[in-house]
């Protein structure tokens, strides 16, 4: 007896490193699924979930011009009906990557991990692999140039832990800014019935996108990028053909109808356009242009660039 309890006791001492390590692999493991369960954005899983704001109306048309710097209302039509914002989303998307940059939990050379799920998002998007990484800083621009579903999932799921989290962070956000009629559900934009804002609440939007982040206002003038040895063009039609225009966003679903924030500056003044709901990109553009050309006045012969020199100079938080 007293012969077999010693041997137990003399396997148990043997086997204790290995029970350590089984212990020690197994914390990690835990540990590395509660990093990714939460994410980076502290506020995701206690944020206030999606909400039912109201039906918005199928392809219905609003207007809201602005000056920038004050804010004051220049022209309003509809600017409070409720709309599917379509990829505008993509705005507040990348105003909490800008916010999670400038907390230091992400640079603009970190790597941002494409799950099975980021990767099958419908277009637009750039084709990211499961598995594969994309960096913040190409992240960002394929966000602003090409709206990319695939990116706007990807940043979702690495701040968030998961979509629907980010989007409660995204619709908290929202009502921090005084966004009192927009709810989030997604990342992108696509097609979801909660999924509402209005022209007032996405022009607020742009606003502290702009003033909060002016290292990160070039990114909306670019007329194109490369990536993954492909050059893609930007959505925004406007940029580099009406003069003084240096952003900002389009944004497009077969409920909403075509969509475009554009922000101008002539003679020192800037104005910040918001058309939602056109029939076509054509139409939206040309109205958008014949908006700008009335409250800055006529075009330059010569087509001009401020982007470079852009700075908002104003803050709204």
């Amino acid at each position: 007896m007293t012969s077999n309890r010693l041997r137990r006791f003399c396997l148990i001492d043997v086997l204790k490193p290995a029970i350590a390590a089984c212990l020690a692999l197994s914390l990690v493991a835990c540990q590395s699924t509660e990093l990714t369960s939460t994410g980076l954005l502290p506020y995701a899983r206690t944020s206030t979930p999606s909400t039912f704001l109201g039906e918005p109306e199928i392809r219905g048309a609003s207007t809201l011009v602005l000056d920038y710097q004050s804010g004051r209302t220049l022209y309003a039509d509809a600017e409070d009906g409720l709309r599917y914002p379509a990829s505008l989303t993509k705005m507040m998307t990348l105003y909490l990557l800008f916010e999670t940059i400038q907390s230091g939990k992400l640079s603009l050379g970190s790597e941002l991990v494409v799950s099975e799920n980021a990767a099958a998002q419908v277009p637009s998007k750039l084709g990211l692999k499961p598995g594969s990484t994309i960096r913040v800083a190409d992240a960002a621009q394929a966000l602003a140039v090409k709206s990319a579903n695939d990116v706007a999932t990807t940043i979702a799921e690495n701040l968030g832990g998961s979509e629907p989290a980010f989007a409660a962070a995204m619709t908290a956000k929202a009502r921090s800014l005084g966004m009192r009629h927009t709810n989030f559900a997604n990342a992108s934009g696509l097609p979801d019935p909660r999924q509402v804002s209005t022209a007032r609440d996405m022009a607020t939007l742009a606003r502290a996108l702009l003033s909060r982040f002016p290292a990160y206002a070039p990114m909306f003038s670019k007329t194109g990028f490369d990536y993954g040895g492909r050059h893609y063009t930007a959505t925004n039609k406007l940029l580099g053909k009406v003069p003084g225009v240096d952003g900002l966003k389009t944004g497009y679903i077969r409920d909403s109808g075509f969509h475009l924030i554009a922000t101008a500056k002539r003679g020192g003044r800037r104005i910040l356009v918001v058309v939602m709901g056109g029939k076509t990109g054509r139409e939206r553009d040309a109205y958008v242009t014949e908006l700008i050309d009335r409250y800055l006045g006529a075009a330059p012969v010569v087509a001009y660039s401020d982007a470079a020199s852009y700075s908002p100079g104003i803050a709204v938080e």
